[in-house]
């Protein structure tokens, strides 16, 4: 049986999967050309990242058996219509929790001591301008004593809260399907501290907040726009590397340039691949491109996983 890995496979998930008798297909067929690759293939498994869709018209016009996304959100496959059909899909929920929490804390840490600027900077006039860099980055701040505020307190939110926790962050959190969540901060030597977080509303914890970290799937309407940029502190600062949408990036845009949002970090776009320009000429953002699970560490998860879960239902 053979398996298209349209979006790249780890090589641990690939050997796992030949080790089971499965032929892996990595060639990345654009999207219009799927389903006479699929078709013309035989192919019954089709793996997927964010990159590529896999729609109903793509579903009706296949007899694939399983359909998998390497990572978390699945917004880019019709689930429900794909189930209906008897087709399995399946996902990689826990695997790159830890990878994306600690892409949060690259651009925290980034942005208060002014890294996603001075790294333009630097190569620029570091050699004519040192002392006059130095003076402009010389007001940075220490998230140590800082509270943070996590929207969406699943496995992302509560792998970020943990690192929160270690720098010494108080931790406040909004979920409105969840009221209380323990953690268990695991240390290199076996030591192990807990802490239970009890769930806020949002109007609380946009107000008390000084940082904000978003982990929630896809969103019908923003779950982040002016109103709410107006109950924060002045001054405060966020990370988006959820989805795309759940911030109104229009809002976001005026709030940085008022002054109200000291900084942003984004890794989620709501028009990708082609993200406002924009907001991508900010000063004051911290930009990468969508790469919170791209972790060497945690593609092998993800890979491993996905085989895993394919030979359990195809074997």
């Amino acid at each position: 049986m053979k398996i298209l890995a349209n979006d790249g496979l780890a090589a641990s998930g690939i050997k796992a999967l030949e080790d089971a008798g499965f032929e892996v297909l990595t060639t990345t067929v654009a999207q219009d050309q799927l389903e006479n690759f699929i078709n013309e293939n035989n192919v019954v498994v089709l793996l997927v990242r964010s990159a590529t869709t896999v729609r109903k018209e793509l579903i009706d016009a296949t007899n694939l058996k399983i359909i998998g996304r390497g990572g978390v959100g699945m917004d880019n496959i019709d689930v429900d219509y794909a189930r209906a059909k008897g087709i399995s899909v399946i996902n990689t929920p826990a695997a790159s929790s830890h990878s994306v929490a600690e892409l949060v804390f690259a651009h925290l840490f980034g942005m208060v001591r002014f890294l996603h600027d001075s790294n333009r900077a630097m190569p620029l006039d570091g050699d004519t301008k040192f002392k006059g860099l130095k003076k402009a980055y010389a007001k940075g701040r220490e998230l140590k004593g800082k509270t943070i505020g996590i929207f969406g307190f699943g496995r992302i939110g509560q792998e970020t809260a943990k690192i929160a926790l270690g720098v010494g962050m108080k931790v406040i959190a909004f979920d409105p399907f969840l009221e209380k969540v323990h953690i268990d901060l695991d240390f290199f030597d076996g030591q192990k501290v807990g802490f239970d977080i009890v769930t806020q509303s949002k109007e609380n914890v946009l107000k008390e907040a000084d940082f904000f970290s978003f982990h929630v799937p896809a969103q019908k309407d923003y779950l982040i726009s002016n109103a709410e940029f107006d109950m924060m502190k002045t001054g405060a600062a966020l990370v988006n590397a959820a989805r795309g949408g759940v911030i109104d990036e229009v809002a976001l845009v005026d709030a940085l340039e008022s002054g109200k949002v000291a900084y942003a970090g984004v890794d989620t776009f709501e028009n990708e691949p082609t993200p406002a320009i924009k907001l991508l000429m900010l000063p004051n953002v911290s930009l990468t491109p969508h790469i919170g699970a791209a972790t060497l560490e945690a593609q092998d998860r993800i890979g491993l996983e996905l085989a895993s879960q394919i030979i359990s239902i195809l074997k």
